[in-house]
């Protein structure tokens, strides 16, 4: 059981494939497009429910909780040795000129 007021995230179809645009890659077309959003949950719900939530931004949205306390998994990737070079060797390119 999830308590109204959690943090959760919701998902929803925005458009189904038959109402994708022409215009986009065909494999692309077959497939729904979703939207993905986090706020706190109006209700209390279950994974799997459809809920409405309220964004930090106070928007209202509907959707099926997919999450409860959701994380933020992005990042920047592997270290890239190379990389640590790169701002130095700009400066000292531009020191010459």
């Amino acid at each position: 059981m999830i308590r109204k007021g959690t943090y959760v995230e919701i998902e929803k179809v925005v458009l189904e494939p038959k109402d994708r645009s022409n215009n986009i890659p065909e494999e692309t077309k077959k497939t729904p497009l979703k939207l993905w959003a986090k706020g706190y949950a109006l209700k209390d719900c279950s994974l799997g429910e459809e809920i409405e939530i309220e964004t930090m931004l106070g928007r209202r949205l509907k959707g099926c909780v997919t999450e409860e306390n959701p994380s933020f998994t992005h990042g920047f990737g592997d270290f890239v040795p190379e990389i640590m070079y790169i701002g130095k060797q700009a400066k000292d390119i531009l020191k010459e000129r």
